[in-house]
């Protein structure tokens, strides 16, 4: 479960900043190149994967001491 949390976390990262960079022109060849919404979007998906990121690895810490 936990290295599952921080794959996810890694892909909406990932994903967080290719929208971001679509979102504000740098990416061209796509839909959402120059997509203000894709700029706004992409920072908040990689806030999210950092949470979930953090949540994973203090998850493994505090839960089983082994």
């Amino acid at each position: 479960m936990k290295s599952g949390l921080i794959v996810v976390g890694v892909v909406l990262v990932i994903m967080g900043c290719v929208f971001t960079l679509q979102g504000l022109g740098y990416l061209a060849g796509s839909a959402m190149t120059g997509v203000t919404l894709w700029a706004i979007i992409g920072p908040i998906l990689v806030i999210v994967g950092i949470v979930l990121i953090i949540q994973a690895s203090r998850r493994g810490r505090s839960g089983n001491p082994g």
